[in-house]
């Protein structure tokens, strides 16, 4: 699997990381996990370098944010009492929903979100969530939105740069959320995912509806004309199935091993549908 590794470092700081980074000349890796490295087994890989101790592994909460170290792993994600108290638990619900127990035991958040596979299941809550990432480069940090991370900026954003901290604006009160996920096992990566989150007023129109996908298209996506489409609308089994369509027309799904264009498309609505109603028994809104 790597057997042309030449080297195995394990630096004690992000700057050290960089620098070894930087004079791998793109024949170096990061890992911390490793649970996405040693499946792609890329033959020209000749340095890893692992990060595991270089100061990244914590949660906060301070003021109205979250921050979350990219070491951190899925299962620190499902246990934590803050990331179970943020958004009605959502993205702790994502995270207990990515694999095995081992792998959840050695899986990071960073190393998920760099992967940048459409189906991560973090990824998709934390786009909902409008979650930024911040990232390392020799020069200093910057902070990103998640969506340029699954963009045409990828490349530029990460290169010889590491994703350090994901920063997650905490929600204002009132809004409820759901993840829904559909794998072919409780362990397999998602044929679809959804995350939703929805805010109605006293009289159950939508202040605000947020509703992002994964394994649907190129990239985890927000559904922002589904969103748009509900504001201010009378929330309804009507207005759910308006929203629905819409979302149907929003992805882009591909056939593969796993499941039929079709097949997903039509999940999508199915999950959609379930995560909206979910959201709106939790508000105390009968339909």
């Amino acid at each position: 699997m790597f057997d042309k590794v030449e080297a195995f470092y394990r630096p004690a700081s992000v700057r050290e990381a960089l620098r070894l980074l930087h004079t791998g000349n793109g024949k170096a890796r990061v890992v911390a996990g490793g649970t996405d490295v040693a499946v792609e087994a890329d033959p020209s890989i000749r340095f890893l370098i692992d990060i595991t101790q270089a100061g990244l592994d914590y949660i906060r909460r301070k003021g109205n944010v979250c921050t979350i170290g990219a070491t951190t792993t899925m299962a620190a994600l499902e246990a934590s009492p803050v990331i179970r108290g943020l958004a009605g638990g959502i993205l702790a619900q994502a995270a207990a929903a990515c694999g095995s127990v081992q792998i959840r035991n050695m899986a990071t958040l960073g190393g998920n979100l760099s992967n940048g596979s459409p189906a991560a299941d973090a990824a998709t809550v934390l786009l909902a969530l409008e979650a930024e990432i911040v990232v390392a480069h020799q020069r200093g940090r910057k902070a990103s939105s998640l969506a340029a991370l699954y963009s045409p900026l990828r490349q530029g954003l990460l290169h010889e740069a590491l994703i350090v901290e994901v920063a997650i604006p905490i929600p204002a009160r009132g809004g409820r959320w759901s993840f829904h996920k559909l794998g072919r096992t409780e362990v397999d990566i998602s044929l679809v995912n959804v995350a939703a989150g929805l805010q109605l007023d006293s009289r159950n129109r939508v202040k605000w509806v947020r509703i992002a996908l994964g394994a649907v298209a190129n990239s985890p996506i927000r559904a922002v004309n589904a969103e748009t489409l509900a504001a201010g609308r009378t929330f309804d089994e009507i207005l759910i199935e308006d929203i629905c369509d819409e979302v149907a027309r929003e992805v882009t799904p591909i056939t593969d091993v796993r499941a039929s264009a079709e097949y997903r498309r039509t999940m999508c609505r199915v999950l959609t549908k379930r995560a909206l109603q979910e959201c709106a028994a939790r508000t105390g809104c009968s339909l």
